[in-house]
């Protein structure tokens, strides 16, 4: 059955509900740790359970690669979902954490949604079909100058123990940059940069099921999405998105 763009857009939406029914909940939202740091929640788990169990029903053909519950058997078509992309900002009662789905087939991504319930946007692409937030249109930014930008990245404690853990080349580039924000959910940062609100998004050591959607989503809008060494691709352990203006003076700083 091909896949609806419409149809994908009321599964997720769905899968939204039940995620704001326990953020207007959270004193008695269940939380736990897979492992020191890293925090799922009972919405983690909730949402999707739904997304597997209403993607199979109007899917079964595709796979499936969520967060909580790991790979089924077929890889090959697959859906990659994160239930909740910042959980930690979720337990906190703060806006930015998002609901990740993507279709990749054959390694190549068809299909990405973000949507931050919360906040109530919607951002989704189709491969050479452009990118689009709550039914817009949208685009990444015009800026050319690093010296003028906003930049996103992120900092995940789980990494801290790493000998490369980002700080370095954060102080670098903030030197060089007007704006930096730091959001929780890097499936947000990569839409911030599709929709323009900032100019570039880096992370290392991330998953692909926190990027999939939001490269896809960049590329569409006119964005790049390289490694540390620009290198073209979606390479979830360095994944570098930008409008293109600033990238080759970012390159420079990786």
């Amino acid at each position: 059955m091909p896949v609806s763009l419409n149809t994908l857009e009321t599964i997720i939406r769905e899968a939204g509900n039940i995620a704001l029914a326990q953020f207007k909940d959270l004193q008695n939202l269940q939380v736990s740790q897979k492992k020191p740091r890293d925090f799922v929640t009972a919405a983690d788990i909730a949402v999707e359970k739904f997304l597997k169990q209403a993607l199979a029903e109007h899917y079964p053909e595709y796979g499936f690669w969520g967060e909580e519950s790991g790979q089924t058997e077929d890889q090959a078509q697959r859906w990659i979902v994160d239930p909740i992309d910042g959980t930690h900002s979720f337990t906190k009662g703060q806006y930015f954490w998002s609901i990740s789905v993507a279709l990749e087939i054959n390694g190549e991504l068809i299909f990405g949604a973000v949507f931050a319930p919360a906040l109530n946007d919607y951002y989704c692409a189709k491969k050479d079909h452009g990118a689009f937030k709550n039914g817009q249109k949208i685009n990444v930014s015009n800026e050319t100058d690093l010296g003028n930008s906003m930049i996103a990245t992120g900092f995940a404690c789980l990494r801290s123990y790493l000998q490369e853990n980002n700080l370095e080349r954060f102080c670098k580039i903030a030197q060089r940059t007007t704006g930096q924000r730091r959001f929780g959910s890097a499936a947000m940062d990569l839409c911030l940069v599709a929709d323009g609100q900032v100019d570039a998004f880096w992370e290392q050591e991330l998953n692909l099921y926190d990027v999939a959607a939001g490269a896809l989503i960049v590329l569409e809008a006119g964005g790049t999405v390289t490694d540390f060494k620009g290198n073209t691709g979606v390479f979830p352990k360095q994944i570098l998105a930008s409008n293109g203006g600033i990238l080759e003076e970012l390159l420079t700083l990786m």
